[in-house]
């Protein structure tokens, strides 16, 4: 390593001090402003969101119907896919038991269509909705339409849920 030499030290102590000893300056005061003394004006609250229109309100609620109508026809057809699947728990694949239950299970998944295809009319109106109110030619409706959008979603994960588990009782081949 290199020896300082003590004029290099004092020459870098100079800089250094030199920096230091400017003209004083003039900070910002931190008293405040006469603006932050003045009193607040009134200001109006934001509108509310716009409710949705009576058309795309009972749109909204034949699809809910129909989820409804879907996972009513599931919960019934469920029972009778549980018995089946129960009876050919310990059966051999391709047994008469085991193909059973694999048709009850085919007859079980028919039977939620209402509630996929609800789901799926709730998906296009939602971009639908969403694009209106894009191009200012709706106001509001977007909150409504996802809310019944996620109800009928998390129908159809219930019932997808339900399908696997009586898929993975059966013996497969």
């Amino acid at each position: 390593m290199q020896d300082m030499t003590p004029r290099r030290i004092l020459t870098a102590f100079a800089l250094f001090l030199s920096g230091c000893a400017g003209a004083p300056q003039s900070y910002p005061s931190l008293a405040k402003r006469p603006i932050e003394s003045a009193p607040m004006a009134d200001v109006a609250p934001p509108p509310a969101p716009a409710a949705a229109d009576p058309a795309l309100a009972g749109e909204i609620a034949r699809y809910t119907a129909q989820a409804d109508k879907g996972a009513a026809a599931f919960d019934t057809a469920y029972a009778k896919a549980d018995q089946a699947v129960s009876a050919a728990n310990s059966a051999g694949v391709s047994s008469d038991a085991w193909v059973a239950a694999q048709v009850s299970i085919s007859a079980l998944e028919a039977s939620r269509n209402d509630s996929v295809s609800a789901l799926a009319s709730l998906d296009t109106l939602y971009v639908q909705t969403s694009n209106a109110v894009a191009d200012g030619k709706a106001r509001g409706g977007i909150a409504e339409v996802d809310a019944a959008r996620a109800a009928a979603l998390a129908q159809v994960d219930r019932q997808n849920d339900r399908i696997d588990a009586l898929k993975a009782r059966l013996p497969q081949p």
